[in-house]
Protein backbone atom coordinates (compact mmCIF):
# COMPACT_ATOMS: atom_id res chain seq x y z
CA UNK A 1 0.00 0.00 0.00
CA UNK A 2 1.48 4.00 -1.02
CA UNK A 3 2.52 5.25 1.80
CA UNK A 4 0.19 8.91 1.42
CA UNK A 5 2.16 10.87 3.68
CA UNK A 6 5.25 10.06 1.36
CA UNK A 7 6.51 12.82 -0.38
CA UNK A 8 6.32 12.51 -4.53
CA UNK A 9 10.11 11.25 -4.91
CA UNK A 10 9.82 8.54 -1.70
CA UNK A 11 6.36 7.64 -3.45
CA UNK A 12 8.53 7.13 -7.09
CA UNK A 13 11.13 5.51 -5.42
CA UNK A 14 8.80 2.80 -3.48
CA UNK A 15 7.59 1.82 -6.87
CA UNK A 16 10.70 1.61 -8.64
CA UNK A 17 11.78 -0.91 -5.97
CA UNK A 18 8.91 -3.05 -6.15
CA UNK A 19 9.34 -3.17 -9.74
CA UNK A 20 13.04 -3.98 -9.12
CA UNK A 21 12.13 -6.85 -7.10
CA UNK A 22 9.56 -8.55 -9.69
CA UNK A 23 11.82 -8.13 -12.85
CA UNK A 24 14.38 -9.64 -10.34
CA UNK A 25 12.15 -12.72 -9.10
CA UNK A 26 9.95 -12.96 -12.50
CA UNK A 27 12.62 -16.07 -13.95
CA UNK A 28 12.21 -17.99 -10.91
CA UNK A 29 7.95 -17.40 -11.12
CA UNK A 30 8.27 -18.38 -15.00
CA UNK A 31 10.25 -22.22 -14.22
CA UNK A 32 8.59 -22.64 -11.13
CA UNK A 33 5.20 -22.18 -13.51
CA UNK A 34 5.98 -24.37 -16.06
CA UNK A 35 7.20 -27.09 -13.82
CA UNK A 36 4.08 -27.04 -11.81
CA UNK A 37 2.48 -26.53 -15.61
CA UNK A 38 3.92 -29.50 -17.10
CA UNK A 39 3.31 -31.81 -13.91
CA UNK A 40 -0.56 -30.73 -14.57
CA UNK A 41 -0.36 -31.38 -18.26
CA UNK A 42 0.88 -34.89 -17.69
CA UNK A 43 -1.48 -35.68 -14.90
CA UNK A 44 -4.22 -34.74 -17.66
CA UNK A 45 -2.46 -37.30 -20.13
CA UNK A 46 -2.56 -39.72 -17.93
CA UNK A 47 -6.23 -39.41 -16.53
CA UNK A 48 -7.22 -39.09 -20.15
CA UNK A 49 -5.77 -42.27 -21.35
CA UNK A 50 -6.79 -44.44 -17.63
CA UNK A 51 -10.50 -42.70 -18.07
CA UNK A 52 -10.54 -40.55 -15.14
CA UNK A 53 -10.84 -37.26 -14.21
CA UNK A 54 -7.70 -35.39 -13.57
CA UNK A 55 -9.76 -32.71 -11.76
CA UNK A 56 -11.03 -34.70 -9.34
CA UNK A 57 -7.80 -35.86 -8.70
CA UNK A 58 -6.49 -32.72 -8.31
CA UNK A 59 -9.56 -30.95 -6.47
CA UNK A 60 -12.24 -33.99 -4.83
CA UNK A 61 -9.90 -36.83 -3.15
CA UNK A 62 -8.56 -37.59 0.22
CA UNK A 63 -8.45 -34.68 2.12
CA UNK A 64 -9.83 -32.61 -0.12
CA UNK A 65 -12.99 -33.71 0.22
CA UNK A 66 -12.86 -33.08 3.58
CA UNK A 67 -12.02 -29.37 3.44
CA UNK A 68 -14.26 -29.57 1.17
CA UNK A 69 -17.02 -30.35 3.61
CA UNK A 70 -15.77 -28.20 6.19
CA UNK A 71 -16.07 -25.19 3.31
CA UNK A 72 -20.06 -26.31 2.87
CA UNK A 73 -21.09 -26.85 6.32
CA UNK A 74 -18.48 -25.86 8.92
CA UNK A 75 -17.52 -28.20 11.45
CA UNK A 76 -19.53 -30.63 12.91
CA UNK A 77 -19.12 -33.36 10.68
CA UNK A 78 -17.94 -36.95 11.84
CA UNK A 79 -17.66 -40.73 10.64
CA UNK A 80 -18.15 -43.36 12.27
CA UNK A 81 -15.76 -46.47 11.28
CA UNK A 82 -17.12 -50.03 11.01
CA UNK A 83 -14.55 -51.09 13.82
CA UNK A 84 -16.02 -48.13 15.91
CA UNK A 85 -13.49 -45.31 15.78
CA UNK A 86 -14.40 -41.81 14.55
CA UNK A 87 -13.08 -39.19 12.17
CA UNK A 88 -13.77 -36.14 12.87
CA UNK A 89 -13.21 -32.58 10.61
CA UNK A 90 -11.94 -31.12 13.39
CA UNK A 91 -8.41 -32.39 12.61
CA UNK A 92 -8.36 -30.38 9.98
CA UNK A 93 -7.39 -26.80 10.65
CA UNK A 94 -9.46 -23.68 9.66
CA UNK A 95 -7.80 -21.06 7.03
CA UNK A 96 -8.37 -23.43 3.85
CA UNK A 97 -11.90 -24.10 4.22
CA UNK A 98 -12.46 -20.42 5.27
CA UNK A 99 -11.03 -19.29 2.20
CA UNK A 100 -12.71 -21.73 0.11
CA UNK A 101 -15.77 -20.84 1.36
CA UNK A 102 -15.28 -17.07 1.08
CA UNK A 103 -14.07 -17.32 -2.53
CA UNK A 104 -17.24 -19.30 -3.67
CA UNK A 105 -19.65 -17.35 -1.85
CA UNK A 106 -18.19 -14.05 -3.91
CA UNK A 107 -17.29 -16.14 -7.25
CA UNK A 108 -18.95 -18.49 -9.20
CA UNK A 109 -16.31 -21.35 -7.91
CA UNK A 110 -17.35 -24.15 -6.18
CA UNK A 111 -15.64 -24.63 -2.72
CA UNK A 112 -13.50 -27.69 -4.67
CA UNK A 113 -11.95 -25.08 -7.07
CA UNK A 114 -11.60 -22.19 -5.13
CA UNK A 115 -9.30 -25.07 -2.93
CA UNK A 116 -7.36 -25.32 -7.12
CA UNK A 117 -7.56 -21.53 -7.03
CA UNK A 118 -5.76 -20.87 -3.69
CA UNK A 119 -3.27 -23.63 -3.91
CA UNK A 120 -2.46 -22.11 -7.03
CA UNK A 121 -2.08 -18.50 -6.01
CA UNK A 122 -0.08 -19.88 -2.99
CA UNK A 123 1.96 -21.73 -4.76
CA UNK A 124 3.49 -19.10 -6.87
CA UNK A 125 3.67 -17.02 -3.52
CA UNK A 126 5.41 -19.36 -2.48
CA UNK A 127 7.81 -19.75 -4.82
CA UNK A 128 8.53 -16.11 -4.55
CA UNK A 129 9.56 -16.46 -1.02
CA UNK A 130 11.69 -19.39 -1.71
CA UNK A 131 13.42 -17.43 -4.35
CA UNK A 132 14.12 -14.09 -2.10
CA UNK A 133 15.45 -16.63 0.82
CA UNK A 134 17.69 -17.68 -1.42
CA UNK A 135 18.71 -14.90 -2.96
CA UNK A 136 19.12 -13.08 -0.06
CA UNK A 137 21.84 -15.55 1.19
CA UNK A 138 23.31 -17.29 -1.96
CA UNK A 139 22.66 -15.48 -4.85
CA UNK A 140 19.95 -14.72 -7.73
CA UNK A 141 21.30 -17.57 -9.28
CA UNK A 142 20.57 -20.30 -6.15
CA UNK A 143 17.19 -18.48 -5.26
CA UNK A 144 15.97 -19.86 -8.83
CA UNK A 145 17.39 -23.06 -8.77
CA UNK A 146 15.61 -23.30 -4.96
CA UNK A 147 12.06 -22.64 -6.65
CA UNK A 148 12.22 -24.92 -9.21
CA UNK A 149 13.68 -27.57 -7.11
CA UNK A 150 10.54 -27.12 -4.83
CA UNK A 151 8.28 -27.26 -7.91
CA UNK A 152 10.30 -30.69 -8.88
CA UNK A 153 10.37 -32.41 -5.80
CA UNK A 154 9.16 -36.05 -6.88
CA UNK A 155 5.56 -35.40 -4.78
CA UNK A 156 5.31 -31.49 -6.15
CA UNK A 157 1.94 -32.32 -7.44
CA UNK A 158 0.45 -32.00 -4.18
CA UNK A 159 1.59 -28.42 -5.01
CA UNK A 160 -1.48 -28.49 -7.56
CA UNK A 161 -3.56 -30.10 -5.11
CA UNK A 162 -6.78 -28.47 -3.06
CA UNK A 163 -4.62 -29.20 0.05
CA UNK A 164 -2.81 -27.17 2.39
CA UNK A 165 0.66 -27.73 1.91
CA UNK A 166 0.49 -24.65 -0.73
CA UNK A 167 -0.92 -22.49 1.11
CA UNK A 168 0.75 -23.21 4.31
CA UNK A 169 4.58 -23.33 2.70
CA UNK A 170 3.72 -19.60 1.45
CA UNK A 171 2.83 -18.34 4.44
CA UNK A 172 5.73 -19.96 6.55
CA UNK A 173 8.21 -19.16 4.44
CA UNK A 174 6.86 -15.25 4.17
CA UNK A 175 7.28 -15.55 7.76
CA UNK A 176 10.77 -16.20 7.54
CA UNK A 177 12.09 -13.98 5.08
CA UNK A 178 10.28 -11.23 7.13
CA UNK A 179 12.22 -12.51 10.28
CA UNK A 180 15.40 -12.58 8.53
CA UNK A 181 14.76 -8.42 6.95
CA UNK A 182 13.95 -8.38 10.61
CA UNK A 183 9.92 -7.23 10.06
CA UNK A 184 8.43 -8.76 13.01
CA UNK A 185 5.20 -7.89 13.03
CA UNK A 186 4.38 -9.11 9.71
CA UNK A 187 6.75 -12.20 10.75
CA UNK A 188 4.00 -12.72 13.58
CA UNK A 189 1.25 -12.18 12.29
CA UNK A 190 2.60 -14.43 8.95
CA UNK A 191 2.69 -17.16 11.34
CA UNK A 192 -0.21 -17.14 13.14
CA UNK A 193 -1.95 -17.72 9.85
CA UNK A 194 0.39 -20.41 9.40
CA UNK A 195 -0.81 -21.83 12.21
CA UNK A 196 -4.28 -21.78 11.30
CA UNK A 197 -3.50 -23.52 8.46
CA UNK A 198 -1.63 -26.94 9.97
CA UNK A 199 -0.45 -28.02 12.83
CA UNK A 200 2.96 -28.16 12.01
CA UNK A 201 2.36 -24.27 12.01
CA UNK A 202 4.33 -24.86 15.61
CA UNK A 203 7.65 -24.79 13.66
CA UNK A 204 6.66 -21.10 12.22
CA UNK A 205 6.04 -20.18 15.71
CA UNK A 206 9.34 -21.75 17.23
CA UNK A 207 11.33 -20.17 14.37
CA UNK A 208 10.10 -16.80 15.13
CA UNK A 209 10.62 -17.37 19.29
CA UNK A 210 13.87 -18.41 18.57
CA UNK A 211 15.49 -15.95 15.89
CA UNK A 212 14.14 -13.34 18.11
CA UNK A 213 15.23 -14.14 21.62
CA UNK A 214 18.64 -16.15 21.36
CA UNK A 215 20.39 -12.66 20.09
CA UNK A 216 18.52 -10.97 23.04
CA UNK A 217 19.90 -13.90 25.30
CA UNK A 218 23.35 -13.56 23.81
CA UNK A 219 23.22 -9.98 24.23
CA UNK A 220 21.65 -9.42 27.87
CA UNK A 221 19.11 -7.42 26.65
CA UNK A 222 15.47 -6.94 26.66
CA UNK A 223 13.49 -6.85 23.29
CA UNK A 224 12.33 -4.43 21.49
CA UNK A 225 8.46 -3.21 21.58
CA UNK A 226 7.70 -4.49 17.78
CA UNK A 227 10.05 -7.56 18.54
CA UNK A 228 7.77 -8.58 21.33
CA UNK A 229 4.67 -7.56 19.52
CA UNK A 230 5.51 -10.28 16.74
CA UNK A 231 6.35 -12.76 19.42
CA UNK A 232 3.03 -12.47 20.81
CA UNK A 233 1.27 -12.17 17.33
CA UNK A 234 2.74 -15.51 16.49
CA UNK A 235 1.61 -18.49 18.56
CA UNK A 236 -2.48 -17.12 18.74
CA UNK A 237 -3.75 -18.98 15.29
CA UNK A 238 -2.03 -22.55 16.20
CA UNK A 239 -3.01 -21.79 20.19
CA UNK A 240 -6.14 -20.71 19.02
CA UNK A 241 -7.61 -23.68 17.28
CA UNK A 242 -6.20 -25.61 19.84
CA UNK A 243 -8.02 -24.34 22.57
CA UNK A 244 -11.25 -23.90 20.75
CA UNK A 245 -11.12 -27.49 19.80
CA UNK A 246 -10.54 -28.13 23.44
CA UNK A 247 -13.28 -26.10 24.35
CA UNK A 248 -16.07 -27.68 21.61
CA UNK A 249 -14.74 -31.16 23.49
CA UNK A 250 -14.72 -30.13 26.24
CA UNK A 251 -10.84 -31.27 26.97
CA UNK A 252 -7.74 -29.82 27.05
CA UNK A 253 -5.95 -32.34 24.97
CA UNK A 254 -9.26 -31.91 22.64
CA UNK A 255 -7.48 -31.91 19.31
CA UNK A 256 -4.92 -34.39 19.68
CA UNK A 257 -7.57 -36.63 21.03
CA UNK A 258 -8.70 -36.41 17.80
CA UNK A 259 -6.13 -36.91 15.96
CA UNK A 260 -5.50 -40.35 18.01
CA UNK A 261 -9.02 -41.39 16.49
CA UNK A 262 -7.31 -40.72 13.00
CA UNK A 263 -4.48 -43.02 14.20
CA UNK A 264 -2.38 -39.99 14.38
CA UNK A 265 0.01 -38.27 17.00
CA UNK A 266 3.75 -38.23 17.81
CA UNK A 267 5.25 -41.47 18.87
CA UNK A 268 8.95 -40.76 18.79
CA UNK A 269 9.12 -42.75 15.17
CA UNK A 270 8.28 -46.23 16.77
CA UNK A 271 5.59 -46.99 14.79
CA UNK A 272 7.84 -45.72 11.74
CA UNK A 273 10.30 -47.90 12.92
CA UNK A 274 8.02 -50.80 13.29
CA UNK A 275 6.66 -50.24 9.37
CA UNK A 276 10.30 -49.97 8.11
CA UNK A 277 10.92 -52.93 9.82
CA UNK A 278 7.33 -54.64 8.58
CA UNK A 279 8.87 -53.90 4.88
CA UNK A 280 12.49 -55.52 5.74
CA UNK A 281 11.23 -58.88 6.88
CA UNK A 282 8.38 -58.59 3.55
CA UNK A 283 9.46 -56.79 0.99
CA UNK A 284 13.48 -56.21 1.63
CA UNK A 285 13.88 -53.65 -1.32
CA UNK A 286 10.79 -51.22 -0.17
CA UNK A 287 12.43 -51.69 3.55
CA UNK A 288 16.08 -50.62 2.09
CA UNK A 289 14.28 -47.86 0.13
CA UNK A 290 12.60 -46.63 3.47
CA UNK A 291 15.87 -46.54 5.02
CA UNK A 292 17.82 -44.91 2.24
CA UNK A 293 14.98 -42.04 2.12
CA UNK A 294 15.64 -41.33 5.90
CA UNK A 295 19.04 -41.49 5.52
CA UNK A 296 18.55 -38.82 2.88
CA UNK A 297 16.72 -36.51 4.86
CA UNK A 298 18.64 -36.41 7.46
CA UNK A 299 22.08 -36.03 5.08
CA UNK A 300 20.40 -33.18 4.08
CA UNK A 301 20.00 -31.44 7.07
CA UNK A 302 23.19 -31.75 7.74
CA UNK A 303 24.53 -30.23 5.07
CA UNK A 304 22.05 -27.33 6.10
CA UNK A 305 24.04 -27.50 9.60
CA UNK A 306 27.19 -27.52 7.43
CA UNK A 307 25.88 -24.71 5.35
CA UNK A 308 25.70 -22.60 8.41
CA UNK A 309 21.78 -21.78 7.41
CA UNK A 310 20.51 -18.75 9.55
CA UNK A 311 19.33 -20.04 12.95
CA UNK A 312 15.44 -19.68 12.22
CA UNK A 313 15.44 -21.54 8.78
CA UNK A 314 17.17 -24.40 10.70
CA UNK A 315 14.91 -24.40 13.89
CA UNK A 316 11.75 -24.37 11.15
CA UNK A 317 13.03 -27.51 8.93
CA UNK A 318 13.91 -29.53 11.83
CA UNK A 319 10.74 -29.15 13.76
CA UNK A 320 9.08 -29.90 10.60
CA UNK A 321 11.26 -33.16 9.66
CA UNK A 322 10.92 -34.23 13.59
CA UNK A 323 7.27 -33.85 13.55
CA UNK A 324 7.08 -35.67 10.08
CA UNK A 325 9.64 -38.77 11.16
CA UNK A 326 8.29 -39.29 13.90
CA UNK A 327 4.55 -39.33 13.98
CA UNK A 328 1.96 -42.40 13.57
CA UNK A 329 -0.52 -42.41 10.72
CA UNK A 330 -0.74 -43.29 7.16
CA UNK A 331 3.40 -43.23 6.41
CA UNK A 332 2.79 -43.10 2.56
CA UNK A 333 2.19 -39.39 3.55
CA UNK A 334 5.47 -38.87 5.30
CA UNK A 335 7.04 -37.44 1.94
CA UNK A 336 4.04 -35.08 1.56
CA UNK A 337 4.39 -33.61 5.16
CA UNK A 338 8.02 -33.03 4.98
CA UNK A 339 7.38 -30.63 1.46
CA UNK A 340 7.31 -27.50 3.52
CA UNK A 341 10.81 -28.19 4.60
CA UNK A 342 12.02 -25.84 1.81
CA UNK A 343 15.42 -25.33 3.53
CA UNK A 344 16.94 -28.99 2.68
CA UNK A 345 17.14 -27.89 -0.80
CA UNK A 346 19.19 -25.02 -0.40
CA UNK A 347 22.38 -26.77 -0.60
CA UNK A 348 21.20 -28.42 -3.96
CA UNK A 349 20.28 -25.07 -4.88
CA UNK A 350 23.34 -23.92 -3.95
CA UNK A 351 25.37 -26.45 -6.13
CA UNK A 352 23.45 -26.04 -9.04
CA UNK A 353 23.56 -22.47 -9.40
CA UNK A 354 27.13 -23.23 -9.54
CA UNK A 355 27.08 -24.66 -12.35
CA UNK A 356 26.83 -23.85 -16.54
CA UNK A 357 23.58 -22.18 -17.07
CA UNK A 358 22.66 -24.99 -19.61
CA UNK A 359 23.51 -27.69 -16.98
CA UNK A 360 21.63 -26.25 -14.68
CA UNK A 361 18.37 -26.23 -16.75
CA UNK A 362 18.96 -29.31 -18.38
CA UNK A 363 19.72 -31.06 -14.37
CA UNK A 364 16.47 -29.20 -13.35
CA UNK A 365 14.51 -30.21 -16.72
CA UNK A 366 15.23 -33.71 -16.29
CA UNK A 367 14.20 -33.36 -12.48
CA UNK A 368 10.59 -31.62 -13.76
CA UNK A 369 10.22 -34.29 -16.25
CA UNK A 370 10.84 -36.86 -13.40
CA UNK A 371 8.39 -35.37 -11.22
CA UNK A 372 5.58 -34.90 -13.40
CA UNK A 373 5.76 -38.58 -14.63
CA UNK A 374 6.14 -39.74 -10.68
CA UNK A 375 3.06 -37.27 -9.49
CA UNK A 376 0.86 -38.69 -12.11
CA UNK A 377 1.62 -42.37 -11.34
CA UNK A 378 1.47 -41.20 -7.69
CA UNK A 379 -2.19 -39.94 -7.73
CA UNK A 380 -3.38 -42.44 -9.67
CA UNK A 381 -2.25 -44.97 -6.91
CA UNK A 382 -1.78 -44.96 -3.26
CA UNK A 383 -1.98 -41.15 -3.36
CA UNK A 384 -1.39 -38.68 -0.55
CA UNK A 385 -4.16 -39.12 1.94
Amino acid sequence: MTDLSASPSQRSSARRRARDTCVRAAPALLAYAGVRLLGVLVLALWAAASGKSAHQLLSARWDSLWYTRVAEGWYGYTVRLPDGGVHSDLAFFPLLPALERGLSEISPLSPADAGLLVSGVSSLAAAWALFLIGDRLYGRSAGICLAVLWAALPVGIVQSMAYSESLFTALAAWSLWAVLDRRWLLAGALASCAGLTRPVGAAVVAAVWLAALVPCWRERRRPEGRVVLGLLLAPLGWFGYFAWVGVREGSVTGYLDIQGQWGNGFDGGWAFLGFIGKNLTGSVVGGLGLIAGVALVIWLYVLCLRQRQPLPLLVYAGIVLVLALCAKGYFGSKPRLMMPAFPLLLPAAVALARLRPVRAGLTLGALALVSAVYGAWWLHGSGPP
